[in-house]
């Protein structure tokens, strides 16, 4: 199966929506719930998760702690805030816009 690139500005609410769905993860556990939920489709490297994962603990949308995974290994877990349900909110909408207007854009074409 073929994977394409998560498109710009979309990892954010896919990591918010995922925790949003799921409660508490482990960064593997993100990646691969969003990988699954595309049907494989998505799949989202390390390289860009955990970058992420680090600017949204800063900007205060998780917050995290460490903890053993089910195969016994140390994990650093993430859990939504009340400011990361806030802007999911933010992020849907703007995707939805960008979304409506590409639609707009191709149908008229």
């Amino acid at each position: 199966m073929h994977r394409d690139e998560i498109p710009p500005g979309t990892l954010y609410l896919l990591i918010l929506k995922t925790l949003a769905r799921r409660g508490e993860l482990h960064g593997y556990e993100i990646a691969k719930t969003i990988q699954q939920n595309s049907e494989d489709v998505l799949q989202v490297e390390e390289g860009s998760l955990y970058p992420a994962l680090q600017r949204m603990l800063v900007k205060g949308w998780v917050n995290a702690y460490w903890g053993t995974t089910a195969e016994n290994r140390r994990a650093r877990y993430y859990r939504l805030t009340a400011a990361g349900r806030k802007q999911l909110q933010i992020e849907q909408s703007q995707f939805e816009r960008v979304v409506s207007a590409i639609t707009r854009v191709i149908q008229t074409a």
